[in-house]
């Protein structure tokens, strides 16, 4: 199953998210195809201001595990995190339609 999952970082916590930068993307990396896009989400100044995910993970609770482990998440860089159920309908890659 996709998931989408919007992560707000805390208001002035840039330099916490300069500094876990490097980590976080090794983490992502890491995961392989689970990860089908990743980016950062922008504010209208074009500054970093979250994240934005789209897994593939077995069930809910197997992603929250996973994210649990996210270095951003450790250094208590987010305000918020959403998640949802997910469905690529324009595009997807062969194998995610749905």
């Amino acid at each position: 199953m996709l998931f989408l999952v919007h992560a707000r970082d805390k208001a002035g916590a840039l330099d916490v998210r300069l500094a876990n930068r490097e980590a976080h993307v090794a983490w992502l990396t890491s995961a392989g195809s689970s990860v089908k896009a990743a980016g950062p989400w922008l504010n209208e100044a074009g500054d970093m201001a979250g994240s934005l995910l789209v897994v593939e993970a077995e069930d809910r609770a197997e992603l929250g595990a996973w994210l649990d482990t996210d270095p951003y998440k450790q250094a208590g860089l987010f305000e918020a995190v959403e998640i949802a159920p997910w469905r690529w309908l324009i595009n997807p890659p062969a194998g995610l339609v749905s």
